[in-house]
């Protein structure tokens, strides 16, 4: 059970709504464990409704690293996840205790475990032709042209997945190489992914989709609306701002704006949750060494912990 470093570390993984920070916090209270946050929304300051952020009660009970870092102007990367949850690790050691990496950002995941590749910088004027391309064509289509220079990187990227199919065209377009190739020489030249890894893998799938909409209406009744309001009273925030790229934010944003009802905001911020967890899913399925395991079934808790209590003896 350990990261590159051959250091101890638990790593739990899992769509949206399935459940993670509950099990988290159960273990971090019957084991010797401490929470590094893997959650790209988490990072940003005032988005607590919409990220589903561990109220104050919780963080009491069990602390969060790596939440509430970034103001949402800012930006944050696989590598600066990367910098600053080795350092959380570090100090968990130190203290004693074992990391458990919860979250549902699975790039982020990869990032660590796998090594990172050394990516050709942004260029913003091929960005803006790749921009340009999409409005006339549609992002799809966009996709459809990646497929053609990298098939393996279009198969991990869904076909509306504007933000990974930009970049991927664009790491082409710049170095005549294919971001999977990139990828792959960054996975061989890091040591092999060690540790003991679960994920959560809710069956059947109607019941996550239920609770997604769920946890929406519970988000709306809780102040969802009015956190976005602010948000978007920010004078340097608007919603191709990278943090407002988490689902639920555009759509009440486009709300917000008067380009939507508020009830089709919510059917889109419905509909867009629901591909994010598919994506994730999808993502848990090429894990390698996985140990999945079903949150909707009885006493996963006692099967993971004693899982991991039997590896720490």
């Amino acid at each position: 059970m350990a990261d590159h470093n051959e250091q101890p570390a638990v790593c739990l993984m899992g769509p949206t709504a399935s459940g993670k920070t509950e099990l988290a916090v159960r273990l971090v209270e019957s084991l010797p464990l401490a929470i590094v946050s893997v959650d790209s929304a988490m990072v940003y300051r005032g988005m607590d409704i919409g990220t589903a952020k561990p109220g104050q009660g919780v963080l009491e009970r069990a602390p969060h690293r790596l939440i509430d870092i970034r103001e949402p102007e800012e930006t944050y990367s696989a590598g600066d996840f990367v910098r600053d949850a080795r350092a959380a690790m570090a100090g968990i050691r130190a203290a004693g205790r074992v990391p458990l990496l919860v979250g549902g950002t699975m790039m982020y995941f990869r990032a660590l475990t796998e090594g990172l590749a050394e990516l050709p910088t942004a260029d913003a004027a091929v960005r803006r032709a790749i921009d340009d391309e999409a409005r006339a064509e549609g992002w799809p289509a966009m996709h459809a042209r990646l497929a053609g220079v990298d098939p393996a990187a279009a198969a991990r990227i869904d076909r509306n997945d504007r933000q990974r199919i930009q970049r991927a065209l664009e790491v082409w377009r710049v170095s005549g190489k294919p971001l999977s190739a990139w990828q792959a020489e960054a996975h061989a030249a890091a040591p092999a992914p060690a540790g003991l890894r679960f994920g959560l893998v809710p069956e059947p799938r109607a019941i996550l989709h239920r609770r997604i909409e769920r946890r929406l209406r519970a988000m709306l009744e809780a102040g969802f609306v009015d956190e976005v309001a602010r948000l978007k009273r920010r004078p340097l925030l608007d919603e191709r701002s990278p943090a407002m790229r988490a689902v639920g934010y555009r759509q009440l944003w486009s709300y917000l704006d008067g380009r939507a009802t508020l009830e089709e905001a919510v059917h889109k911020a419905v509909t867009a949750t629901r591909q994010l967890a598919k994506r994730q899913l999808t993502w848990l399925r090429t894990e390698a060494g996985l140990i999945c395991h079903n949150p909707l079934e009885a006493d996963v808790f006692g099967a993971i912990s004693a899982r991991i209590r039997q590896r720490l003896e």
